[in-house]
């Protein structure tokens, strides 16, 4: 491989255990979509938005359990990346490295201009000064020894762990009617609304809400390549951290479901108008809007963590394959690759100022592409898995039913596809991916005898 060809300056550290996998894929899936957006999927389907949840699950379990068996099997910083070039040559390589990065490039713009606003509200400031403190603060923590990126992430996500069991527990309460002592809930609202209010329109409309909700995770992979044990570390974390989003996600979902009327749940713009605001403020806790508040910040902070060290990494992949230039695969003493760590940053930045911006057009255009590129990577993956995993001989990982559950998958991926391209909403995203990816591809022409090369 490229990888085998670099000098001692391009080598990454290691030091990420299991736990950090784990924790860092739930900071980059449970974040502020969970806290703002769950209503919106539930608006549409009602009740059923559940099995909205299932299908996406199952999916995501699916395309992780493929991407797990080759990641542990092939330990490599550029993850998908890799296993398309081994798969299908440098044009798959090139196009699944640079969606990603792009795609979680624009999240971190997002994710940076939402965290910034609502801290500039507390301290009334303008909103420049808290996004500068936060990339400062959080490009040190990414340029440090990788253990201690694992450590912060670890906390970071384990806050938002802890308010999530915290709103289980006190959702269980109010539904027993222990509290405020208002007797059982039952499932009254349910009754009420319908388990399918919009019927089958309706679950498909969920599904197109949802469907994206654990994207995210695949970052597990590409930190596995700096972990101690790479195929053990990749093992666990695959196995313990796709139930663990699984409960967050449809255990929260399941408490808005039976404590709030359905004519009262809708996605929120604010930390007041989420229904995890509602839910506590049933139960009478002070402050609750506040609370979320903070919340949803340490979660928007959590996953820009996350997604700064996913594109540096991918990025010094990129370069090691001759797909970007190769000072981006130049590591420090601690085998952490600032230049990439550095670029990361930069585009971050860039696509904050594209949102200020916002020239007539590239926002919706960007924000369409940024949507529909897990769709590509999760079909990339699936077709990487089907051309190799005849060629894997041993792994920690193995997808059970290998032989059919790729194929179901990709049919699965397929079919929400073409779900996207007939809902007025999505079609933007499958049409904006499409003019992306053949972009892409094209690009890597100009690349490949370097890569050749390399």
């Amino acid at each position: 491989m490229a990888g085998g060809t670099s000098t001692s300056n391009s080598d990454l550290g290691s030091g990420l255990k299991s736990r950090h996998l784990t924790l860092m894929g739930l900071g980059t899936a449970v974040g502020a979509g969970l806290f703002l957006g769950v209503g919106v999927g539930i608006r549409a389907a009602g009740p059923a938005i559940l099995i909205a949840y299932a299908i996406a699950g199952l999916i995501v379990i699916a395309v992780m359990r493929m991407l797990g068996e080759m990641a542990a099997a092939h330990p490599s910083s550029g993850s998908f990346a890799t296993y398309g070039r081994m798969a299908f040559g440098h044009w798959a390589g090139f196009l699944l490295g640079w969606i990603y990065y792009f795609l979680l490039i624009m999240a971190c713009g997002a994710e940076l201009t939402g965290a910034s606003a609502m801290m500039a509200g507390w301290f009334g400031v303008p909103q420049w000064v808290p996004g500068l403190i936060v990339v400062v603060v959080l490009t040190a923590v990414n340029l440090a020894q990788v253990k201690g990126f694992g450590e912060f992430e670890y906390w970071f996500a384990m806050i938002k762990i802890a308010v999530i069991l915290g709103f289980l527990v006190i959702g269980v309460l109010l539904w027993s009617g222990v509290l405020p002592a208002s007797g059982f809930v039952g499932f009254g609202n349910v009754r009420e609304s319908g388990f399918a209010p919009n019927g089958i329109a309706g679950i498909a409309a969920g599904l197109l809400a949802v469907a994206f909700a654990f994207g995210g995770i695949e970052v597990v992979t590409i930190a596995a390549a700096e972990s101690e044990n790479p195929s053990a570390n990749v093992k666990r974390a695959v196995n313990s951290i796709i139930w663990r989003i699984a409960l967050f996600y449809i255990g929260s979902v399941t408490v808005i479901i039976l404590l709030l009327p359905y004519t009262a749940i809708d996605g929120a713009d604010s930390a007041a108008d989420s229904p995890f605001t509602a839910v506590l403020e049933m139960a009478n806790i002070p402050g609750a809007a506040g609370f979320m508040e903070v919340v949803i910040v340490l979660a928007l902070l959590s996953a820009f963590n996350a997604q700064i060290y996913g594109t540096s990494r991918l990025g010094y992949q990129q370069a090691l394959e001759g797909d970007a230039p190769a000072w981006m695969a130049r590591t420090n003493a601690a085998g952490v690759p600032r230049n990439s760590v550095l670029v990361s940053v930069f585009f971050a930045f860039v696509a904050v100022g594209l949102q200020w911006w916002n020239p007539p057009g590239m926002i919706d255009f960007i924000m369409s592409a940024t949507g529909g590129c897990l769709i590509v990577t999760w079909i990339m993956i699936t077709l990487s898995f089907i051309k190799l995993h005849p060629r894997i001989s041993s792994s920690a990982v193995r997808v059970r039913g290998a032989s059919w559950v790729p194929w179901v998958t990709l049919a699965a991926l397929l079919g929400l596809t073409v779900l996207m391209l007939f809902d007025d909403a999505s079609r933007s995203q499958v049409i904006s991916v499409t003019i992306l990816s053949l972009f892409l591809i094209a690009m890597s022409f100009l690349t490949r005898s370097r890569g050749a090369v390399r």
